[in-house]
């Protein structure tokens, strides 16, 4: 009876929050006067931002909006939302940028433009420098601002010779690209940008420069419960994120609880796409500013000091991103410090981070998660990314799981310094390094793994563990490798190039890898081709050295495939059916892998999501693979 009317009483809270709720809508034909009615919108997404209550949507029309909105108060729950959407079927671009006009020439192909500081207002990004823990200058002090000519943004330089006379940048990914460069120099009263077009008059082509630090993001955490969707954001000056530092990005949600961030197109951000990040209370760049302390031991007393604010499931996290395409993004297109704690992040188009790489860094990925505690990374396209998704201490209930990722130069997966229990299922790694494992406790089940593997201890770090779904840090330890599971993977070795023994920790070909752990990796299942090994202790896998799959990605104009050819392997093969039963308990942990809900594990869906049949599995992440050639789509 009681939950009858507990019932009853959320059901009439609906009904009363949506007799109450307002629609206001925004249009550039528009007035901030107006009542924000469709016959009468408001002209800026933040007067309508400074009236929204909860429960209300913010509807705007098709247009640009060269503005930064920074929401005064969020929603109170999932039923109380506040939504600022796109109108349905309307292209609606919120950009960071303003276009800049009388150009003068001034040699060839090198113009500049003169503009009082007044332009900015009460930020200038030629002044404002990027700056943070683990950054990696590169031998440049690098500005937020940027400059963009017909949508592209061009290459810094420190002088104006080098302005005049460019070269290609030997790390950038477009050696093109790089001769398209600018530099600036601020003085009392006026900023001057000087930019080498070669050889197109920025008087006629569209010229803009990100004066502003961010699209979406508000100024003070604790908003929560809001939602973006079918936004186009582009052009920001956003700062360089480090986890023991505030995290903001072109959209961010700093510090708060429930949003939703759908549907929309992110690109161009100095720095991060979507941030899903740590406040700045609990500390700002505090290795920079006291270098004495290493970078981990700040990192640990970050996290305490978290706590004691209330970093918990209960007041932040619990975000979905989903459905997002993200690209030409300097550092990374997702990141999330402490934050992005039992949020989801899945069905994203991620592509083009860091292709530049005028600077470098730790903090530089696809998705960058620091502290991923019962998150789900699931379906996300990842491409050209350096690296392509990034777990980073305290990965525990994570499970990472149908996304596909090929063309990432650093590697496809990095798991660093975590203690689990974690899961990496179904996954398809195609670039050449495929995971770097600094952990331990990680399940790793029915991948394509075509690349190589690194294996390392991490003996000098002690990174937290939790209680199982919770923030409550359990205990620190260090990286002794080990304790993982590798059940029903396919390991491809695509050619027989030679493995490079002349690094400290080599990447190799297979679960041989992991011949220093200290913990034993249980496995079962696997199948090696092509001259990928399997570990030294290893037993109930098939090893086919000769056979080549001919493994292959094929992109059409609107669809992925990929082409793979089995050998009889795949039918003799004896696989398990993985269950949390067969997975058991962490070493340094001690919990199982279990879902977030605390249920179990049956890993009976492939990669497409197509049921797998019976308690002998087909390996790998399709459950339709068959011996002979097989054309796979991937991405329709």
């Amino acid at each position: 009876m009681i939950k009858i009317l507990r019932f009853i009483a959320c059901a009439l809270l609906c009904l009363i929050a949506g007799l109450n709720a307002r629609e206001f809508h925004v249009s550039p034909s528009g007035h901030d006067r107006n009542q924000g009615s469709v016959a009468a919108p408001l002209k800026t997404i933040q007067a309508a931002a400074e009236q929204a209550m909860p429960g209300d949507t913010i509807t705007v029309h098709e247009g640009v909006y060269r503005e930064r909105i920074n929401p005064p108060r969020g929603g109170t729950s999932d039923i109380e939302r506040i939504v600022y959407q796109a109108a349905p079927g309307e292209k609606v671009v919120i950009k960071g940028s303003e276009i800049i006009r009388n150009w003068k020439q001034v040699q060839n192909s090198v113009w500049k433009v003169e503009l009082p500081n007044s332009f900015f207002g009460d930020y200038n990004p030629y002044v404002d420098l990027l700056q943070g823990d683990w950054l990696d200058k590169k031998g440049l002090d690098h500005h937020t601002g940027e400059v963009f000519l017909d949508g592209r943004s061009l290459f810094e330089k420190a002088t104006l010779e080098e302005v005049e006379n460019p070269s290609p940048y030997a790390d950038a990914r477009d050696k093109e690209a790089s001769l398209y460069v600018w530099t600036s120099k601020v003085d009392d009263n006026t900023t001057t940008i000087w930019a080498n077009f070669q050889g197109v008059d920025p008087n006629e082509a569209v010229v803009e420069i990100n004066v502003r630090e961010a699209c979406f993001y508000p100024d003070t955490p604790g908003r929560d419960y809001i939602t973006v969707r079918g936004f186009e954001m582009d052009q920001a000056a956003t700062q360089w994120a480090a986890p023991t530092a505030e995290q903001p990005g072109m959209i961010g949600t700093h510090w708060s609880k429930g949003w939703i961030i759908e549907n929309n197109r992110i690109s161009n951000s100095k720095c991060v796409g979507i941030a899903l990040g740590k406040d700045r209370s609990t500390g700002q760049n505090v290795w920079s500013n006291n270098p004495v302390k290493d970078g981990a031991t700040h990192y640990n007393e970050v996290i305490f000091r978290a706590l004691e604010i209330g970093w918990s499931k209960e007041h932040i996290g619990s975000h979905i991103v989903r459905n997002n395409e993200i690209f030409a993004c300097g550092q990374a297109g997702i990141v999330g410090s402490l934050g992005a704690v039992f949020s989801q992040i899945y069905d994203n188009h991620i592509h083009d981070i860091w292709t530049k790489r005028i600077f470098a860094g730790a903090e530089m990925a696809g998705i960058k998660i620091h502290a991923s505690i019962d998150m789900l990374i699931r379906n996300n396209h990842i491409h050209n990314t350096g690296r392509g998704i990034w777990i980073d201490w305290m990965a525990q209930g994570t499970r990472v799981t149908g996304n596909l990722l090929y063309d990432n130069t650093t590697d496809d997966l990095f798991s660093e310094v975590n203690h689990g229990p974690y899961l990496v299922d179904h996954n398809v790694f195609l670039s050449e390094k495929a995971i770097r494992d600094w952990s331990e406790g990680g399940a790793f089940v029915h991948n394509l793994i075509a690349g190589k593997i690194q294996t390392r201890q991490i003996l000098r770090r002690f990174t937290p563990y939790h209680l199982p779904h919770s923030t409550r840090v359990a205990g620190l330890r260090n990286i002794f490798l080990g304790d993982n599971r590798y059940y029903n993977n396919l390991f491809i070795k695509p050619n027989h190039d030679p493995i490079d023994e002349s690094q400290d920790y080599p990447f190799v070909y297979g679960l041989v890898a992991y011949h220093e752990a200290r913990y034993p990796n249980h496995t079962g299942g696997n199948i090696y081709y092509h001259g990928a090994e399997p570990g030294t202790d290893e037993t109930n896998f098939v090893l086919r050295t000769d056979f080549d799959p001919e493994i292959a990605l094929e992109i059409t104009e609107h669809d992925l495939y990929l082409n793979l050819n089995i050998d009889d392997a795949i039918e003799e093969n004896k696989t398990y059916q993985v269950t949390t039963e067969l997975l058991g308990s962490t070493v340094v942990s001690e919990a199982i892998y279990e879902k977030p809900d605390g249920s179990p594990f049956v890993m009976d869906t492939d990669f497409h999501g197509n049921k797998r049949q019976g308690k002998h599995p087909i390996a790998g992440p399709f459950a339709k693979l068959k011996q002979g050639n097989n054309r796979i789509l991937l991405k329709p």
